[in-house]
């Protein structure tokens, strides 16, 4: 995770003198719409994700170029362009699915990032379906998650999912993970987590799942 990675270097300096957990590193918050074309199939995932409050502070540093204590969208768009990137490989953490298919995403439009007045930043983009599109009105899941489980997500309390422009009687609704098991975090170093790659699964089990369907 090239931009990530460094970042949490420097959190570790800071909370070097107490124990750290081995993962996740970095929380976000979620929340996701399932956006539909004319044609009545889906075309794309629109997120939002809203990092914790350390992260956001570490990642900004230096971006305030006006020094109007404030950061622009235009401020931002370079560290917007670094994130969406260091991503790909990860496949942006969406996992469509549709039978024993899976929705194959284009790379990210529409990115932006911006500040809220408590400083923690919120990524928005939307991924495109580029390929193998479930058919009108099949069901399909679209699940969010780190393979390597360095970022922890958690979807919204509120409005955490929604269809946009969908056919009459489609719908989502979100199956949240079970929390994680402190006896697991436990036996687990990390260097455990270090030998993790983009192709790992063990991040899967922690997926937030967006379960699609029409009646």
């Amino acid at each position: 995770m090239s931009f990530w990675r460094p970042v949490f270097a420097a959190l570790l300096l800071i909370a070097a003198a107490t124990p750290v957990q081995a993962h996740p590193h970095v929380w976000v918050t979620a929340r996701s719409e399932i956006v539909y074309g004319p044609d009545g199939r889906v075309a794309s995932v629109r997120h939002a994700w809203t990092f914790d409050e350390m992260f956001s502070s570490f990642a900004v540093q230096g971006l305030d170029t006006n020094g109007d204590g404030k950061l622009s969208r235009e401020e931002l768009a370079p560290l917007a362009e670094v994130n969406v990137t260091s991503l790909e490989e990860f496949k942006f953490f969406t996992f469509g699915k549709f039978r024993d298919q899976r929705i194959v995403f284009a790379k990210p439009v529409d990115y932006w990032l911006e500040s809220d007045d408590k400083g923690l930043l919120t990524l928005h983009f939307t991924l495109p379906v580029k390929d193998n599109a479930p058919a009108k009105g099949e069901p399909f899941r679209v699940e969010v998650y780190d393979p390597t489980y360095f970022v922890a997500f958690e979807f919204a309390k509120e409005n955490p999912a929604q269809t946009v422009s969908a056919p009459m009687g489609c719908g989502v609704d979100l199956d949240r993970p079970k929390p994680p098991d402190p006896t697991q975090a436990k036996t687990l170093s990390e260097s455990f987590f270090t030998g993790l790659s983009p192709g790992s699964n063990f991040g899967a089990q922690f997926s937030n799942t967006l379960l699609v369907a029409c009646k």
